[in-house]
């Protein structure tokens, strides 16, 4: 129980960073991925006073257990391969299409109308029929 109570706490917590940064508005999002155009810094801060944090926070974690259950999960193989550069292709279109990730996407479910719903649903089947495509790529052309 302990652990789902912090896990709502910790969502709430980070739903309600990405609605006051304005990760929600797409408009906003637009403006910083218009960068030969009326380009908008402000996500930079954003990023920023994301990645830092959680960098210092990755230092303190070696020899260290959760407070809650698991363990830490290990660093990523910082090799570059076929899924990261696929998914961050297929990220980035998306993100660009949209002007919405995951995590925004949830948090303005509430308030973003029927588009952010149309979304969400094909984000969902994305998810649902990615680790079928991977088999098959992985099937057709074996990763090195």
């Amino acid at each position: 129980m302990q652990r789902l109570v912090l896990a709502f706490l910790a969502g709430g917590l980070f739903g309600a960073g990405l609605l006051i940064s304005g990760m929600t508005d797409t408009t906003k999002v637009q403006g910083w991925l218009d960068v030969f155009g009326n380009w908008d810094p402000m996500f930079a801060f954003v990023m920023g006073g994301a990645i830092i944090p959680m960098a210092v926070a990755w230092l303190f974690t070696e020899g260290r257990q959760p407070l809650v259950g698991g363990e830490f999960p290990a660093p990523a193989d910082p090799k570059l391969g076929r899924n990261l550069i696929l998914g961050s292709v297929l990220f980035g279109a998306g993100w660009g299409l949209a002007s919405l990730c995951p995590g925004p996407a949830v948090a303005s479910l509430s308030y973003g109308g029927w588009p952010h719903w149309v979304f969400f649903a094909a984000m969902l089947a994305g998810m649902a029929i990615a680790p079928a495509v991977r088999t098959s790529l992985d099937t057709a052309v074996p990763a090195e």
